[in-house]
């Protein structure tokens, strides 16, 4: 992630009891203003919501079609998702998962846990999950494009999974109380927002303290140029908005995590030759992190 803060300094709130109604417009005024300068400068962000939109609106429509990146299950037998719970997940989800990495053995799901899908597509990963915490557990996916939704609502109604939830809204704003869930999870979508660190900042809100954030995305080892970055096709190709790897760990840990582990996706790659001559001049790469939401942590980063 870039760290584009226009001279401003980021704060810290204290969240206390007797704070009252003071303190909460002081936190949504500041956090107005963050919002306007981590959005990434250059791009338009109505033109890369389009573009967005329309590319994965292909994914859950044309899952046969030609993209930047390679779909299916043999992508994500590749990146390590046991074969045996492939099987139980609705095929018309596979067929149009576009992950970038595999994170559940990060996200150590247990039975009853509620979990949270930033970017769910077409539900394979809600779906995944939602075998691991079982039928005390529950998931719900967020997903802005109305596409990609009404193919994971109907192959959850067809397999009747009354455990799992999908609704539409952005990563940046997600539709979910405080301290709602015990992890979170998403598969290469955070690398197409204009505003990452917002995206971490909501993912710090929803958790519980002691929670866990498990994710895979695309990152680089060196800045990309202007000219990728202002190119909203390669953002929506899940490479324009790639964030350098320092700078991506600096927003995570900038919304209040803290990471234990982090790995790259050797296995992942991309499949047109724009994309993957822009990995072999700025090192674009998957990679899959663990972060934890500390307990005790009675603050909210903004």
């Amino acid at each position: 992630m870039r760290s584009h803060q226009s001279g401003s300094d980021r704060f810290s709130i204290e969240w206390a009891s007797s704070a009252g109604k003071d303190a909460k417009e002081q936190i949504g005024k500041l956090e107005h203003e963050e919002r306007v300068v981590t959005t990434t400068p250059g791009v338009n962000v109505a033109e890369l919501d389009d573009k967005v939109m329309r590319m994965y609106r292909d994914v859950a429509t044309n899952p046969g079609g030609t993209f930047h990146f390679e779909m299916g299950r043999g992508l994500a037998e590749r990146l390590d998702y046991p074969a045996a719970i492939l099987d139980q997940i609705p095929l018309g989800a596979v067929e149009s998962f576009a992950g970038v990495g595999y994170h559940f053995d990060f996200a150590d799901l247990h039975s009853g846990d509620q979990v949270a899908d930033l970017g769910s597509g077409s539900g394979m990963d809600a779906f995944f999950a939602a075998i691991k915490v079982g039928s005390e557990g529950s998931v719900s996916g967020v997903d802005m494009t109305d596409e990609q939704l009404a193919k994971a609502n109907r192959l959850r109604d067809e397999r009747g999974l009354s455990t799992v939830t999908f609704v539409k809204g952005r990563i940046e704003e997600m539709p979910f109380p405080d301290s709602s869930f015990d992890c979170v999870v998403s598969n290469g979508v955070i690398n197409l927002s204009a505003r990452k660190a917002d995206v971490f900042r909501e993912a710090w809100r929803v958790l519980r303290p002691g929670g866990r954030l498990a994710l895979s995305d695309i990152v680089t080892e060196r800045q990309l140029s202007e000219q990728i970055v202002c190119n909203t096709d390669l953002w929506a190709s899940c490479i324009g908005g790639a964030a350098q790897v320092d700078d991506y760990r600096g927003a995570v840990e900038e919304a209040g995590f803290h990471i234990t582990d982090i790995r790259e996706n050797a296995e992942y790659r991309f499949l047109s030759d724009q994309a993957q001559g822009a990995t072999a001049t700025y090192g674009v790469k998957s990679v899959s992190l663990i972060a934890e939401r500390p307990r005790g942590l009675d603050r909210l980063r903004v």
